[in-house]
């Protein structure tokens, strides 16, 4: 059974690294575009999208652009800061707040889709967390979980690094990161499986890829 509580030992996403992050990141800008395409074609016109951990904001941003109305919470102050001057530049509106995964400042039942992506690993209560984007979907409402697995090969990840078009430092910077931190924090599928039903999902449809999954739950 996963653990309740999960101790974090990956790299706080404030300050430096956190613009380190927004600055790498916007080079895999086409498939936050692809992805919010694909939401946006999934829910009715002007529905609320709520992302959690969305980083320097780049996907809340294209959910934006697409006439949707977009609230996201990170608990980074330094990626709260980040994704409302990315949104602002934009010229975007989508809503930008400080909060916890665990612990969501979201009414009940207030929104229509629920979207996490490449963060859910390093939540320290995944469960909660789990059980927490249950709990702010509308009946009918949909959530998309969407991170690395545990399995996911070397070659798989440079893959990806490589396609990001960084310098050799960041090629070689990023590839330790994934080695020594985030892989071991990744989950295997049937993990993720289990914990959606432990938050009260039902079975969750799981689509497994080269380098991570994605995990549709509906409620």
């Amino acid at each position: 059974m996963a653990p309740a509580v999960k101790a974090f030992k990956g790299m706080g996403m404030e300050g430096g690294v956190a613009r380190w992050y927004d600055r790498t990141t916007r080079r895999d800008m086409p498939e936050f575009v692809r992805l919010a395409a694909r939401i946006a074609a999934l829910v009715p016109a002007s529905a609320a999208v709520l992302e959690v951990a969305p980083g320097p904001g780049f996907l809340s941003v294209e959910l934006a652009r697409r006439g949707l109305d977009v609230a996201a919470v990170d608990i980074s102050k330094t990626f709260v800061e980040i994704a409302r001057r990315n949104a602002a530049a934009a010229g975007v509106s989508a809503r930008f707040d400080v909060g916890d995964a665990a612990a969501l400042p979201c009414a009940d039942a207030s929104v229509d889709f629920v979207v996490c992506r490449a963060a859910f690993k390093n939540f320290s209560q995944p469960v909660k967390a789990l059980a927490e984007m249950r709990r702010v979907l509308r009946p009918g409402g949909t959530a998309l979980l969407i991170d690395m697995r545990r399995d996911a090969t070397i070659a798989a990840i440079r893959q990806y690094v490589d396609g990001l078009g960084v310098g050799w430092v960041n090629r070689w910077f990023m590839m330790v990161v994934f080695r020594t931190s985030l892989i071991k924090r990744a989950y295997p599928l049937e993990e993720i499986r289990r914990m959606a039903i432990a938050a009260g999902w039902t079975e969750p449809r799981l689509e497994a890829s080269a380098l991570g999954f994605e995990a549709w739950m509906t409620r």
